[in-house]
């Protein structure tokens, strides 16, 4: 069954940076639209970035734009999120999910989800 374990989270200050990964099994990986959400204290659950299967496009959300880059490498079946200028608003639970077929912000067409790391950022 496909598989999705997150890693890399932690209590960073704020300004620093952060790298999460996700370790994908199970399926064909390539072939995947892979995203981060993330979950702040007594709020729903939020998109921050996606990436298609071969890697060559990407986005992300507004609130992250020019601090986040979502990346992939397939030979390892490994999904990152490269988190820089770090911010207490940033403190979240961070997933990583897949999608066999959508390109999309909602949740709702992620059917593949890890557990969450955790990332703290100290004000």
């Amino acid at each position: 069954q496909v598989r999705l374990v997150e890693s890399g989270g932690g209590l960073v200050q704020v300004g620093g940076s952060l790298r999460l990964s996700c370790a994908a099994s199970g399926g064909t990986f390539s072939r995947w639209v892979m995203a981060w959400f993330r979950q702040a204290p007594g709020k729903e659950r939020e998109f921050v970035a996606r990436i298609i299967g071969s890697g060559d496009i990407s986005y992300v959300t507004n609130s992250v734009k020019g601090r986040f880059t979502i990346s992939r490498d397939n030979a390892k079946n490994m999904l990152y999120l490269e988190m820089n200028s770090l911010k207490p608003e940033d403190t979240a639970v961070y997933y990583c999910a897949a999608s066999e077929i959508f390109y999309s912000d909602s949740e709702s067409r992620y059917g593949y989800w890890g557990q969450g790391t955790q990332v703290t950022v100290s004000s």
